[in-house]
């Protein structure tokens, strides 16, 4: 075969040419044995060679080499520099590469290259052809066309083809492109169309010319390649053919495993990303699988039982099953009980069965999936395939009514047909029976052989069972409850000598999977399972993971319990709620159970605060117990103890705080005066102190809804009243003292240890609250803000400035009651937040304008900014009573920030500006304060914005920076004129791509129009030219995010 011409390209002397494949071979060739620094000094020495203009003219002696390895090289070569070197490629040139790449393409193939140097050509080409054909000219018309054209006429086979065929829709599908150009490939792409599906369809019809393997795999992998350029009409042809490739070529001919899998990939492919993806040619494609299911399916599912595995027709299979239920899913709901045939788009003879009956086999072979033998990740992988299925037929099923109303209360069975109604609940209700048995744990002796992966695997598969029972619930909702609550009832009848307790924690976990659906109304099934039928049964010993799931069960259901009659104390048998705290408690002292049975406790005590009110004495025995507890889990049982507290009265709610809180401070009190001798002991017992704290003074606070702040209910205001006065009690007044106090001796001996402030942080965090939910224990925001500037002052870190922005809030709290104007914070608590303030700006300041400080610690830099700006939004007047000094130094760092890498950071900084610029203009008495803010600080300000639109700030923040110049072109408008123009033509403005013109169309469209969205579009549009993006896909795909 003659290659043309080569003369345009640089010509190199043999010798340098045989020295560069020598320099590739040592590189590439494993007997080298390079050292890993030698390598990488071969490496950069290619790289040189190949950046080299004459590297051109190796691509061709390279091809023509002996060694695959040189070869390859060359291969890579050219495709390199057509990507990055093309703008230095003669354009009078452009032709003969073409088809000189064509050529050498051409030859590779017929010469039996390795795939892998025919896949870089193939890359090559597609690259090339994207360089010369443009939106404006073409140098290569209709190239898919004709690039296919001349390598057949060169010799190529069908697969090669077909591999080309495949590369040139992905790199075009993948190519970054702008849209004029993109749009020219895809109509490029979809003129040849007809061409691919032709040869694809060639390939696939039986009987085969050629019956090679490769071939057949290489024309569907080009047909997956081309689906999105395909039409339905183009696709439809296809479909018969590849059903017919999932069954045997004979009578008696077994399946074609090779065969089968690929079809199977390709008819999922067809489902999921094509023209007739989403439900989709019924016709044309979901009933002829249907029909093929109905012939061919149970044999394959049979097989696979009888085998007890998989093989992998049968994964393919299942695979299949799963797209088809994911793209027809609707019609299966459409189609349960329908007793119509399908009436294919091609016209048949024979008669088929109903659709009813093709949608329930494929049912009951995805079901055969679902309840496929083994343990998942062990023995199986199908069952998990199949799961999202069965949620979307019920979202189906629900939504298949004949005149679907979103006003209608009825519920979606009542929109049903009493046939599909039935079909469907005898479906789900099928389904809860295999996903019981699924979910079921192996015995003991199999589990420990098991290795953590795995277990872990095994336990994330029973959370997706459990939320494919949800889905379940929404069908036969009550029937699931009945069945499972009966399987429990049969398992722990008193005739079982040994219960199988992995089945019975099996079906504990189908419960508390349905939880979520599962209404707040009385129920007898849960009645019957906290009772003393099946809860009553469940060991007290022993049986770790059963007596788990039963804790966490009822944690689950802590709030179904409020809709219980919670009988006071007394003779006569416990309540459900007693059983159920009785049960949980039983765990506590146990090692293994004791994180659950507290966080369960704490569940079921907060949501049944009132109705546990009465039985405050049996807690005071908890409480008396709980040296058998271990003080990790100490501070959750207290917060339960708490919340049955807090529902007393206010005056009752002292004495029981009082026998609580005052041991843990003692202890805290006591670890804090032995901190010096052993340091580390008593890290771990203050920590643990302070969590107890604060899960008392959670299980105190009353509530997290936020519509009480504003109720004014006699009962409202008369509770208010009785815990104001309880606050004022002389006990609980101690209590509080007593509580600050080691709060202030913690900060002062451990505050810079992580481990502490973050106790600390919480501990704030619970016994600080609004004025509508103050508690015993709340204490002022005045002191604990003295006390974090000292923790800052010792080490400033984002936890203590988180704190004081949030205590800042409860300076100025909402009104109890909406007023029409907003109340102004009181001058103690003006005086107060100017003095943290003074602390906390010379602190942090201090610290950032260290050398990198603001750099290195981005987290600092993001919560310093964010308190300042909540500082700036209740209490504005105070920056501008700080010390002239002190106030420039804050506003330096500010807009130095402006310019920092970090997204966040530079965001912070951007919106505590415009923040204080925009409350300083809206409050009184401060027009002054606005005026000398803009004279000082206004110019630099805006010398930063316009400098992060030239390149500074980093893209993702420039819509920041954009919204803080738009607050600035509000509030400073001539001024900001003045100043924008002088930064601009400045001569040592920040060097940009932006020119003269491009700068006053820029000033020109800011301050023609005060819209907001025209301001953007401006900004927008100047950085683009500034930074050197306009035009570029990557620049204009920014813009739209």
């Amino acid at each position: 075969m003659s290659i043309p011409s080569t003369s345009f390209l640089p010509a190199l002397a043999p010798g340098d040419v045989e020295q560069a494949a020598q320099l590739i071979q040592r590189a590439l060739t494993p007997q080298s044995q390079l050292s890993a620094q030698e390598q990488r000094n071969v490496q950069q020495e290619l790289f040189d060679v190949q950046k080299r203009p004459e590297s051109w003219g190796l691509v061709i002696p390279f091809l023509q080499h002996s060694d695959p390895n040189v070869q390859f090289f060359g291969a890579h070569t050219v495709q390199v520099k057509i990507a990055r070197d093309w703008d230095s490629f003669p354009h009078e040139h452009h032709g003969e590469l073409r088809d000189l790449l064509v050529a050498v393409t051409g030859h590779s193939i017929v010469a039996g290259y390795n795939k892998v140097i025919l896949r870089k050509l193939f890359v090559a080409i597609t690259s090339l052809a994207m360089k010369l054909c443009t939106p404006s000219q073409s140098e290569w018309p209709e190239w898919p066309l004709s690039c296919v054209q001349r390598l057949s006429e060169l010799g190529a086979s069908t697969e090669s083809l077909l591999d080309l065929l495949a590369i040139v829709a992905e790199e075009v599908e993948s190519a970054d492109l702008l849209a004029p150009q993109k749009s020219k490939m895809e109509r490029l792409l979809g003129n040849a169309v007809p061409m691919v599906t032709q040869v694809i369809t060639n390939c696939v019809s039986r009987p085969r010319t050629h019956a090679s393997p490769n071939e057949l795999r290489s024309a569907l992998k080009c047909f997956e390649a081309w689906m999105p350029y395909v039409p339905a009409n183009d696709i439809t042809p296809l479909i018969p053919l590849l059903i017919a490739l999932l069954s045997p070529a004979s009578i008696v001919a077994e399946l074609d495993e090779n065969e089968f899998t690929m079809a199977s990939d390709a008819l999922q492919e067809i489902m999921s990303k094509s023209a007739l993806s989403d439900g989709v040619g019924t016709k044309s494609l979901t009933e002829p699988l249907l029909l093929w299911c109905e012939q061919y399916g149970t044999a394959i599912v049979d097989r696979t039982i009888n085998d007890g595995f998989a093989d992998p027709i049968s994964r393919s299979f299942c695979k299949l099953l799963s797209a088809l239920g994911d793209h027809s899913t609707q019609y299966f709901a459409s189609n349960l009980a329908s007793a119509a045939s399908p009436v294919l788009s091609r016209p048949v003879t024979i008669s088929f069965p109903s659709k009813s009956r093709l949608v329930q086999t494929f049912l009951r072979l995805l079901m055969a999936y679902t309840g496929i033998a083994g343990y998942y990740g062990v023995d199986e992988e199908e069952s998990e395939m199949t799961l999202g299925f069965w949620y979307l037929f019920q979202e189906s099923l629900w939504s298949s009514g004949p005149d679907p109303d979103e006003d209608d209360a009825d519920p979606p069975s009542s929109k049903m047909s009493g046939e599909q109604w039935n079909i469907s609940k005898a479906v789900y209700s099928e389904l809860i029976r295999v996903l019981r048995r699924k979910s079921v744990w192996p015995p003991k002796s199999v589990l420990q052989e098991w290795p953590r992966d795995q277990k872990d695997k095994f336990q994330a598969y029973r959370r997706d069972l459990g939320d494919t029972l949800l889905n379940a619930y929404y069908v036969i909702r009550d029937d699931l409850l009945a069945f499972y609550v009966n399987d429990l009832a049969q398992r722990l009848s008193p005739d079982i000598a040994h219960p199988q307790w992995e089945e019975i924690e099996g079906t504990l976990h189908c419960i508390m999977a349905v939880q979520e659906g599962v209404p707040l109304e009385d129920n007898p099934h849960l009645a019957r399972l906290f009772g003393q039928e099946i809860l009553g049964r469940l060991p007290t010993s022993g049986g770790t993971r059963v007596r788990r799931t039963a804790v966490l069960l009822i944690g689950a259901y802590a709030t179904w319990f409020t809709s219980q009659y919670t009988q006071p104390p007394g003779p006569g048998t416990p309540s459900l709620l007693m059983n159920a705290i009785s049960y949980v408690v039983s765990a506590l002292p146990e090692p293994a159970l004791c994180l659950p049975a507290a966080n369960s406790l704490r569940d079921i005590c907060d949501a049944n605060r009132t109705a546990l009110a009465p039985h405050i004495s049996a807690f005071g025995e908890l409480h008396a117990g709980l040296a058998n507890i271990p003080d990790t889990e100490k501070g959750k049982v207290l917060q339960s103890i708490a919340s049955v507290i807090q529902a007393l009265p206010a005056e009752e709610e002292i004495a029981p705080v009082e026998a609580i809180v005052n041991p843990v401070v003692a202890k805290l009190y006591q670890a804090l005066q032995s901190s010096a001798q052993l340091p580390d002991e008593t890290r771990a017992l203050v920590y643990q102190q302070l969590q107890i704290i604060t899960g008392v003074a959670r299980g105190l606070t009353r509530t997290n809804d936020s519509l009480l702040i504003f109720d004014d209910s006699p009962d409202i205001r008369e509770e208010l009243e009785r815990m104001k006065r309880a606050r004022d009690d002389p006990r609980t007044i101690h209590l509080r003292e007593s509580i600050l106090d080691a709060i202030r001796r913690t900060v002062a001996l451990w505050s810079t240890d992580a481990t502490i402030s973050y106790a600390l942080s919480e501990l704030i965090k619970a016994v600080t609250s609004l004025p509508s939910d103050v508690t015993l224990l709340s204490l002022s925001p005045g002191p604990l803000l003295e006390l974090i500037c000292v923790a800052s002052q010792k080490q400033l870190t984002a936890v203590w400035l988180s704190l004081a922005t949030m205590l800042v809030v409860q300076l100025n709290p909402p009104s109890l009651l909406p007023t029409t104007f907003k109340t102004l914070p009181t001058s103690e608590a003006h005086a107060v937040v100017l003095n943290v303030l003074l602390s906390l700006l010379q602190t942090s300041l201090a610290f950032l304008r260290q050398p990198g400080s603001m750099n290195e610690n981005p987290e600092i830099v993001q919560t310093f900014f964010s308190s300042l700006e909540t500082i700036a939004l209740h209490f504005v007047s105070v920056f501008h009573q700080l010390p002239p000094q002190l106030s420039d130094a804050l506003m330096q760092c500010a807009i130095g920030s402006l310019a920092l890498q970090e997204r966040y950071a530079l965001v912070a900084s951007c919106t505590f500006l415009a923040t204080m610029i925009n409350r300083t203009a809206a409050a009184e008495g401060l027009e002054e304060a606005k005026n000398v803010f803009a004279q000082k600080h206004g110019k630099n300000i805006m010398h930063s914005i316009l400098s992060g639109f030239a390149g500074v700030a980093p893209r993702t923040a420039t819509p920041n920076l954009i919204e803080l110049l738009s607050t600035m072109l509000t509030r400073f408008p001539l001024q900001s004129k003045e100043w924008i123009n002088e930064i601009l033509y400045s001569p040592d403005f920040m060097p940009s791509k932006a020119t003269s013109e491009a700068k006053e169309k820029f000033v020109k469209t800011i301050f023609s129009s005060r819209s907001l969205r025209r301001t953007r579009e401006a900004a927008q549009q100047f950085i683009l030219v500034a930074r050197g993006l306009e035009g570029s896909s990557f620049g204009y795909s920014s813009v739209a995010m």
